[in-house]
């Protein structure tokens, strides 16, 4: 009687499976280092330096792994280091020919760089930042990598610069595609059009004046010139005058003796 009750505890009961209620779908997350290649990789811890602290001092940013990427096509390296865990970005810049790596003061695992524009906190802004390693040789490394890819970023300027200018040369004076001089044509016979109605229109608006003036000259003509009749009564008028007076002085002038 003990084994059968022995048995009956022992099997196993029935695990009910209950299906969810609402099924999510799977989220593709993107880390934007899809259309970038890494070109190394390692453990470090970063600092930046707090000057709005009082007094300044240097502030760790986070333990985790430090990457070089290479973007495919336009050939930049950007510098970009998560924290461990929680994954968050604690450096986030891209490599520049003005960068350079300076040791630390008393230690020979550590690099100090001065950033002008981090995008760790989704805002640009210049940081000096420091990075320690777990032993001077994986410094050296680190700082072999970082001037390799500096050499590479010049070296792919200068070829673009080059092909730039030949580009350069080779255009003609014309770079005007055959469309585009048609379109061209068309709109200088419009400005011509538009300037040959407007020299017609101010003709038109001259001869129009012209001929005001005219007929306002006509209509005061009369009124300005005095008729011949009335300058001949004016001149018998003035004789008739003269002449009294000189009969007038004759007859009153006295004797001469």
């Amino acid at each position: 009687m003990a084994a059968e009750q022995s048995q009956e505890e022992v099997a196993p009961s029935a695990d009910p499976q209950f299906e969810p209620i609402i099924n999510l779908p799977e989220v593709e997350t993107k880390t934007l280092e899809e259309e970038e290649a890494e070109v190394f990789k390692m453990r470090a811890k970063l600092f930046r330096y707090a000057s709005d602290a009082d007094p300044p001092e240097w502030k760790e940013r986070g333990v985790g792994d430090v990457k070089i990427l290479k973007h495919r096509t336009s050939g930049l390296f950007r510098l970009l280091m998560r924290r461990d865990k929680t994954l968050k970005i604690c450096a986030n810049h891209y490599l520049t020919k003005q960068m350079e790596l300076k040791p630390n003061i008393g230690s020979d695992r550590a690099w100090v760089w001065q950033v002008l524009a981090d995008f760790a906190d989704e805002v640009p802004k210049p940081e000096l930042l420091a990075i320690r390693f777990a032993n001077s040789e994986n410094a050296q490394k680190f700082k072999a990598k970082f001037e390799e890819c500096q050499n590479q970023m010049t070296a792919s300027t200068e070829t673009s610069e080059n092909k730039v200018a030949e580009q350069l040369g080779q255009l003609t004076v014309s770079s005007k595609s055959p469309e585009q001089e048609k379109t061209g044509q068309a709109t200088d016979e419009r400005e011509k059009e538009q300037l040959k109605s407007e020299n017609t229109d101010s003709q038109v608006v001259e001869q129009e004046s012209r001929s005001t003036v005219e007929k306002e000259n006509e209509t005061e003509e009369p009124k300005s010139k005095p008729d011949a009749s009335q300058e001949g009564t004016e001149q018998e008028s003035r004789s008739n005058s003269d002449t009294k007076t000189e009969t007038e002085g004759s007859s009153h002038s006295p004797d001469q003796s």
